[in-house]
């Protein structure tokens, strides 16, 4: 079999092909990095290092010829309109190059009645590959648990969460769990069914008063739960242009659409994820 991976340089991709190499060889491995140059710790690794552009329809069929596995990690755009016209270009260039399956990285904030900037982007992605030609898998994400451990000083210096989601939950999975999720899948045949969706989330959700339980545990610091406007988390957070997209998620979350709990990750690897203590502690300890 042989597997390209797209985003091998960023925070998902890299840690799915951290994971994937563990379970097949190199030589079988491709990765799709807009910059070659930059990638030559990839290829040194016995890796074959692809240049890849979503939008440039020949270089992926390029890239894709010959795979059976294409991992799409999706591109960090911010608005709905630049993804769908990306995976547009990547299902026909997908297509044309005859690749086996395509396993896509999807999140759960997805519903119809979804504010997240992203959600039209992440709701029409099962669609349309469904009505593609390709054989396809997705894994959606729940909320990354990655970004509270560097954002947590912050938190003890205000001594509250400020999430505005009032009383709803929101649920977590780190990046090294999702990663490991995406390898076992896209290297078992049982696994990697056709039109198979995966929502990956830990065992429990989080109440914004739970959530600052456990950072008060595994910080030593007192914190509790103040929530913020809407508007002024995204003014807060506007760095890059991102604020308005943060913000509309947190919007998400106050509607109770980001407190989705499954056991698919058990299904796929055997043992729960890591619990949200469990990893805080492992990056803080």
């Amino acid at each position: 079999m042989k597997y390209i991976v797209t985003g091998a340089t960023g925070h998902l991709g890299s840690q799915i092909l951290k994971e994937i190499m563990k379970l097949v060889p190199n030589s079988d491995i491709s990765v799709g990095v807009h910059t070659v140059s930059k990638a030559k710790n990839l290829s040194d690794q016995g890796l074959e290092v692809l240049p890849i552009d979503y939008m440039n329809e020949k270089m992926m069929i390029t890239a894709l010829a010959n795979k059976d596995i294409f991992i799409y990690v999706p591109s960090k755009s911010h608005d709905s309109f630049s993804r769908v016209t990306e995976l547009e270009n990547v299902i026909k260039a997908a297509e044309k190059a005859n690749v086996g399956q395509i396993l896509a990285m999807g999140f759960i904030a997805d519903q119809e009645n979804n504010p997240f900037d992203l959600s039209a982007f992440y709701g029409y992605l099962p669609r349309r590959l469904a009505e593609s030609d390709l054989k396809f898998t997705i894994i959606k994400n729940a909320l990354y648990a990655d970004p509270l451990v560097p954002y947590l000083p912050e938190l003890i210096e205000r001594k509250n969460v400020i999430y505005p989601v009032g009383k709803q939950a929101l649920t977590f999975i780190s990046l090294e769990d999702s990663a490991k999720a995406f390898a076992k899948v896209a290297t078992s045949e049982d696994l990697r069914k056709d039109g198979k969706i995966y929502t990956l989330t830990q065992s429990k959700n989080y109440t914004m008063p739970e959530l600052a339980d456990v950072l008060t545990e595994v910080s030593g610091h007192k914190i509790g739960y103040q929530p913020v406007t809407l508007q002024e988390f995204s003014d807060m957070y506007d760095q890059g242009g991102e604020g308005h997209m943060l913000g509309s998620m947190y919007q998400a979350g106050a509607m109770g659409l980001l407190d989705i709990v499954t056991d698919d990750y058990q299904k796929i690897m055997g043992h729960p994820a890591t619990d949200l203590k469990a990893f805080l502690n492992s990056k803080l300890n």
